[in-house]
């Protein structure tokens, strides 16, 4: 069982863990050896509630299918066991990050004594490259 929060929570059986092998150089032992890790995760009938459903599905996320299917495949490490437990974390912390609700952007306004201070810099480096021009008599 993956442990979301105090209240949210994945059985195992909704998520789908497959050994591959792994990509990328690593000599013998990456040929023989089927270290990888393919999680995939069927958003749509997991047992999540509606919200965290649907906040997944509106990500803009390439690792999300159209069918609404999360595949995650870790192959950091050497070992089966560490890539199967680097999926999971990656799985949770997504879910996580879906649960947080981001705070509302406030458009600001710059102050009137920024801008002063502003202009009074864009005139103070004007003089000085004005004064890097040729001296007419």
């Amino acid at each position: 069982m993956l442990v979301i929060s105090n209240n949210v929570s994945i059985p195992d059986d909704e998520i789908e863990l497959i050994a591959i092998r792994a990509q990328g150089a690593g000599g013998q032992n990456v040929n023989k050896v089927s270290s990888a890790i393919h999680l995939r995760f069927d958003i749509n009938a997991s047992s999540l509630p509606a919200y965290y459903k649907e906040r997944l599905l509106n990500l803009k996320d390439k690792r999300i299918t159209k069918e609404g299917v999360l595949i995650l495949k870790a192959q950091v490490f050497r070992t089966q066991e560490k890539n199967r437990a680097d999926a999971l974390a990656r799985l949770q912390a997504l879910i996580k990050t879906v649960s947080t609700v981001q705070k509302a952007r406030r458009p600001t306004r710059p102050t009137k004594g920024s801008k002063l201070r502003r202009l009074d810099n864009k005139k103070k480096r004007s003089q000085t490259k004005v004064l890097r021009g040729k001296i007419s008599d």
